[in-house]
């Protein structure tokens, strides 16, 4: 199959010819036919598997003409409202189309301008487009098309009373189109007064990790956990690699400690002002950047080829999130390296993670580096076995360090 028979206009088939596609991906070959016929859809897929061409090509084609605001994307960062935003003026540059940005954490100036020129397919968070809803600029009267996209990082988010607040301002004759790495059952309850009869296209294991992907699990006593990461980064030969940790106050450390490195770190998180994670990004794509420190808000949606090497500084939470942190590496069917540092109170985390993706995760040890012992050395080594042996803790089971 190539994108000349999927009946688009000849208008958006030479922009995606123009950018060099010549066949869909799953998502699209199978979501693109459907939702030109106007159905409702939940879509299930990987990050970095195309799914925004395939809710934006059927849109494009619906609306043919500029008009009024009739279709809505909604996003959970800012960083991916930009990214569908720079992809839908892609697909639209022969349509005369006129696409809106808007999100928080910048002026409203600009962004109030081009509401005022006129917007055909808006793509927001939902935090700023409540904002300008409040302030009687943006009507959802007239939607024809509305667009959840990357939903269960939105939920995740805290973004659900949000989201269901903009949906109750949609008319109810309306495309509804869902597109998430994962479906868990908050998700399931959602769609069943969002979406009508919707089709259901899920593509591969909603919850598994890219055979392309190389693990390694790398057990270490708490208080060397750093001391690995610059021995790792220093022995590792990577062309660029994300350092995933869990907190902002933590990534900002790690980036921190990083500075003796022979080139500059970039930091991104929620904190960073839009300005600082727009040009940590860009740097990091531009290979200014070899070493990007970030939170989860880098984990899904966004559009980074080349990553050789995650590094998760600390295991998620979610198991979940691991498999979206690993998937950054690896694509495109080219091969990359996840490597993950866990000390004593992580070990549920990882057994989630392992429980989640079906196989055990190799351990291994870094040559020549001055270990202290954990019991997690020990071949075997469970959660069970932390609970009969180790010391209780406020923040749960450690073990005492001493020297090898």
């Amino acid at each position: 199959m190539d994108f000349s028979s999927l009946n688009l206009a000849p208008a958006i088939l030479k922009a995606v010819e123009g950018l060099g596609f010549k066949e869909p991906t799953p998502i699209q070959a199978q979501a693109i036919p459907v939702a030109l016929t106007g159905k409702d859809i939940i879509g299930s897929a990987q990050t970095g598997t195309g799914k925004t061409a395939a809710f934006a090509l059927p849109i494009l084609q619906h609306l043919e003409k500029p008009g009024r605001l009739r279709a809505l994307i909604l996003e959970p960062t800012r960083e991916l409202a930009d990214q569908v935003a720079e992809a839908l003026g892609r697909f639209s540059q022969h349509t005369g189309l006129r696409i809106g940005l808007i999100y928080g954490g910048v002026g409203y100036g600009n962004q109030r301008e081009q509401i005022q020129r006129g917007i055909d397919i808006l793509v927001a968070t939902p935090g700023r487009l409540l904002d300008f809803m409040d302030q009687g600029e943006i009507h959802l009267a007239h939607l024809t098309h509305l667009v959840l996209d990357e939903v269960d990082r939105m939920l995740d988010m805290g973004f659900l009373p949000d989201v269901k607040k903009i949906v109750g301002f949609c008319p109810s004759k309306r495309q509804t189109l869902f597109f998430s790495a994962t479906v868990p059952p908050e998700i399931e309850r959602l769609t069943s007064w969002v979406l009508r009869d919707p089709l259901i296209i899920e593509i591969g294991l909603r919850r598994s990790a890219a055979e392309t992907v190389t693990h390694a699990l790398y057990p270490v006593a708490a208080d060397q956990k750093h001391e690995l990461l610059l021995a790792l980064l220093e022995k590792t030969h990577y062309e660029s690699v994300i350092v995933f940790c869990r907190t902002k106050m933590g990534a900002d450390r790690v980036a921190a400690s990083l500075s003796h490195l022979p080139h500059p770190v970039g930091v991104m998180h929620s904190d960073r002002s839009q300005g600082e994670r727009n040009e940590a990004l860009a740097g990091f794509r531009s290979g200014k950047y070899p070493v990007l420190v970030a939170t989860d808000i880098a984990a899904r949606g966004l559009d980074i080829a080349g990553v050789t090497h995650v590094i998760n500084y600390d295991v998620p939470q979610h198991p979940e999130d691991y498999v979206h942190r690993i998937g950054r590496t690896g694509r495109a069917a080219q091969e990359g390296d996840a490597l993950t540092l866990f000390v004593a109170e992580e070990l549920p985390h990882v057994e989630a993670i392992e429980r989640l993706i079906q196989q055990k995760l190799p351990r291994k040890k870094l040559d020549n580096f001055p270990y202290k012992f954990t019991a997690l050395f020990e071949e075997g080594h469970t959660v069970a076995h932390t609970r009969t042996r180790g010391v209780r803790t406020a923040k749960g089971y450690s073990f005492g360090a001493r020297r090898r």
